[in-house]
């Protein structure tokens, strides 16, 4: 047993605690590459961190990297955006699932970790994280009942695109209320008959005081919702039919504001596809 690596710990860990399967926390970042370093950040990224920096963490059990090319950032709205100034900022989203009742274990290891990817100069600079946090699981609503896959299995399953939106609530006390609207009314109304399969509905979380200094603290904690709809068609081709009005929808219902809806499609790992499309 070598002395660095305590490998007895490990098996203590192993045997106490909650390890299923209900993706009960998730880290959703949207990150803005500078220009001219689209091709250097995608590389890192899929190369290191994805591994490195997400999924060799313990409990992080399933992810999953979004892009949107120019033609996807364009159809984002609102133009006046609390998440991203332009609208069009952010076009790279990485999407992971962390299971229930492991968010404490989990962040422990990820400023460790971060840390000391940091001092090793492996943590790529010329970016801008746009909207990072990791967030709580409030609901997941399904187009189908309890056909085709569920929520654990959205990061794994081929679904052809993602659309995320950011709703803020009109006040802390609100949010409850948006949430129930959204999981009887508003989501079941909009997904019966449209591409998207499931709606994930997730509450932000405060990043921890020794986070890195690159991540803001997070926003509208007591207020926001992400939610994360799940697509068997491509964004762009189904777009004006079944997405276009989101913000109205919300701005109707009457308990908040949406302040983001943006489209990705998967990226292809191990390759640059979609980069040379971004500007």
């Amino acid at each position: 047993m070598g002395e660095d690596t305590r490998s007895d710990v490990y098996a203590e860990l192993a045997a106490v605690g909650p390890y299923g399967v209900h993706p009960g926390h998730a880290l959703i970042t949207m990150v803005e590459p500078h220009p001219g370093h689209e091709y250097a950040y995608n590389r890192w990224y899929e190369d290191d961190h994805y591994y490195a920096g997400a999924m060799a963490m313990p409990w992080m059990f399933a992810g999953r990297r979004w892009v949107a090319t120019r033609e996807l950032q364009l159809l984002r709205y609102p133009e006046k955006s609390a998440v991203a100034q332009p609208v069009t900022t952010g076009c790279y989203l990485s999407t992971y699932w962390i299971t229930d009742g492991r968010y404490d274990d989990h962040m422990r290891w990820t400023v460790g970790i971060n840390r000391r990817l940091n001092r090793d100069g492996r943590v790529y600079q010329d970016r801008t994280h746009v909207f990072t946090s990791f967030q709580d699981h409030e609901a997941t609503v399904y187009r189908d009942g309890a056909a085709g896959p569920r929520d654990f299995h959205a990061l794994d399953h081929l679904y052809a695109g993602l659309v995320l939106e950011v709703i803020d609530a009109n006040g802390p006390q609100e949010r409850a209320e948006l949430v129930e609207w959204l999981r009887t009314r508003h989501l079941p109304r909009r997904l019966a008959g449209s591409p998207a399969a499931m709606v994930t509905l997730f509450r932000p979380t405060p990043l921890p005081g020794d986070r890195m200094t690159y991540v803001k603290q997070v926003e509208g904690v007591d207020t926001r919702l992400t939610l994360l709809w799940f697509l068997e068609a491509d964004p762009g081709e189904c777009w004006e039919r079944h997405f276009a009005d989101l913000d109205r929808a919300v701005a109707e219902g009457g308990l908040g504001r949406v302040e983001l809806v943006a489209p990705f499609i998967p990226t292809v790992p191990g390759t640059d596809r979609y980069v040379n499309e971004l500007r």
